[in-house]
């Protein structure tokens, strides 16, 4: 990119590509940052001159996620911000409109990242703006329509927000007598979710709405598996051949697979680029054969989940249905440390559904973005009356967010959560011990596994 001599941000890693190439040099292990941190800017470099900084604070909260930083600055590099801990987070070419970050600005927990951005573009890149969010609905129906054609969708609905939503778009786009929608009961959904879903699909106005019962199938291929990246891929694998067995047999000639995909997934799949590393596989992504006998159409996949919640709410869906936790497309599954069970299942159901019930309640549903509870393959000694128990522990994960990106720690009160832990060992058999989660996305993600 550099020989094209265009305004270039390098975010994170791309910064330190920038360090090397002009001859600077990096650290392993020595700076590492996770989550929130500190950036101190020189303060000359937030006025008219410093184009990039301008009208931001001298010192911001940003959000990290390194394990290298620099150790030398090439000497066409200048330093104009560090963190708390001494670590170069800002630099800027002495001539070039070149620059790097060692933070991430494009997520919502960099206080003043968007405004850093916009910087960039209008004052770095002097760019035209001809794109609003208003035009996105618009421009994604297109982008069905155009590479759709004629043809029939099977849409793959795991009940989700992003599915839906893409359901919707597809029967806005093509006409609902063109989508068939089909829910995969995989035997790892919520309590009660089989029937809440197939309920709101239909409430979507889809002429073709059909519930797939495979939980023996995926339940049985699950059995003795512990590994996550193993449960994902198994899970994604039935995932797609069950949807092609159903369109196989079949009169329709469904020729395409309409599935929620947001850009998170494929970042964190691996999914974007020669190199990614692979964080976790997404049954959407990285659990795909090789050979799909139908035609992908993701119309989310350069989407975050914000921007799939607005499209959704454009197309008249119902505030509990866009505004409904995100929930993973593996299920219960990545909920369930060790070995899925139907009576581990079971237990966490139960305890998932405590936990939910006591927020829309105590009226905090709404003020997190993601909540849920994991059982853990860990017991542990209790007393329950006069009696001696050895039994199961629950974790409860409440988290903020936009993009799921970044994630913050939910901030419960601390009464909230005892009343939590006490209906859950009162209600659900099995379970004696119930802990909070108080990490942040990264370094944690926010699913366990």
């Amino acid at each position: 990119m550099l020989p094209l001599n265009k305004p270039i941000l390098g975010i994170c890693y791309g910064m330190q590509l920038l360090v090397e190439h002009f001859g600077g040099e990096l650290r392993g292990g020595k700076g590492r940052e996770y989550g929130r941190a500190k950036l101190h800017l020189k303060p000359e470099v937030i006025g008219p001159s410093g184009a990039l900084f301008y009208g931001m604070p001298v010192t911001q909260t940003v959000w990290m996620s390194h394990g290298d930083d620099v150790s030398r600055l090439p000497a066409d590099m200048l330093a104009v911000g560090h963190s708390d801990d001494g670590v170069v987070a800002a630099m800027v070419h002495r001539s070039l409109p070149i620059a790097g970050l060692q933070f991430h600005p494009e997520v919502n927990h960099s206080e003043h990242g968007e405004k850093l951005l916009d910087n960039f573009v209008r004052q770095v890149c002097r760019a035209k703006i001809n794109w609003d969010s208003g035009s996105m609905l618009e421009s994604t129906l297109r982008y069905i329509r155009e590479s759709v054609g004629s043809a029939n969708v099977l849409v793959a609905c795991s009940g989700g927000v992003d599915s839906t939503v893409a359901a919707a778009l597809l029967a806005k786009a093509l006409g609902p007598e063109r989508v068939t929608a089909v829910f995969c009961d995989t035997g790892l959904m919520r309590k009660d979710e089989v029937s809440w879903v197939s309920n709101a699909l239909k409430d979507l106005g889809l002429n073709h709405v059909e519930v797939l019962h495979s939980e023996a199938l995926f339940l049985g291929q699950l059995a003795g598996v512990t590994d996550p990246e193993t449960k994902r891929k198994i899970i994604g694998r039935l995932f797609i051949e069950e949807f092609e067995r159903y369109a196989s047999g079949h009169k329709a000639e469904f020729t395409h697979l309409g599935q929620g995909t947001l850009y998170p997934d494929v970042i964190e799949s691996a999914g974007h680029g020669a190199g990614a590393k692979v964080i976790k596989s997404h049954h959407n992504v990285g659990g795909l054969p090789e050979k799909l006998k139908l035609k992908l159409c993701e119309p989310l996949r350069y989407l975050f989940k914000d921007e799939a919640r607005q499209l959704g709410a454009q197309l008249g869906l119902p505030a509990e249905m866009v505004d409904r936790h995100p929930f993973p497309g593996p299920g219960l599954a990545v909920r369930i440390l060790g070995e899925i069970t139907a009576e581990r299942l079971h237990i966490l159901r139960e305890a998932d559904a405590v936990f939910i019930q006591a927020l829309r309640e105590h009226g905090h549903y709404h003020e997190i973005w993601q909540a849920f509870a994991v059982l853990l393959p860990v017991k542990s000694v209790g007393v329950m009356g006069d009696n001696r128990t050895y039994q199961m522990t629950v974790a409860l994960r409440a988290v903020n967010s936009t993009d799921a990106m970044t994630a913050g720690v939910g901030d419960l009160p601390m009464s909230f959560l005892t009343h939590v832990a006490a209906a859950i060992v009162k209600k659900v058999d099995g379970v004696n011990r119930v802990v909070y989660d108080i990490t942040t996305k990264p370094p944690a993600t926010i699913e366990w596994e």
